[in-house]
């Protein structure tokens, strides 16, 4: 038996295709409150995924460690371009 078709508010990024791509934008919810559930099931999966298993590995340290280091290289972005612009005399 088939199944019925799935709304499209209903499916993920991975499963819409580009014609439905502005239709499922339009249907998303854009307020703070599901801004902030989003942030928290992505930090909830990520959790599960690279920090509670047992034999997790490096690679969940790994991946916060290497974000860091791209943000801070964004902080301090505009006094390293000063300075490579600068001439030594």
């Amino acid at each position: 038996m088939a199944e019925p078709p799935v709304p499209i508010k209903d499916l993920r990024l991975l499963d819409v295709k580009l014609g439905q791509l502005p239709t499922w934008l339009a249907s998303l919810n854009y307020t703070p409150r599901a801004f902030l559930e989003s942030c928290k099931r992505g930090h909830n999966r990520f959790y599960a995924k690279y920090w509670e298993p047992k034999k997790c590995g490096i690679s969940g340290p790994a991946m916060l460690l290497s974000a860091y280091v791209v943000f801070s290289y964004f902080v301090v972005y505009d006094r390293l371009k000063e300075e490579r612009l600068r001439k030594y005399h």
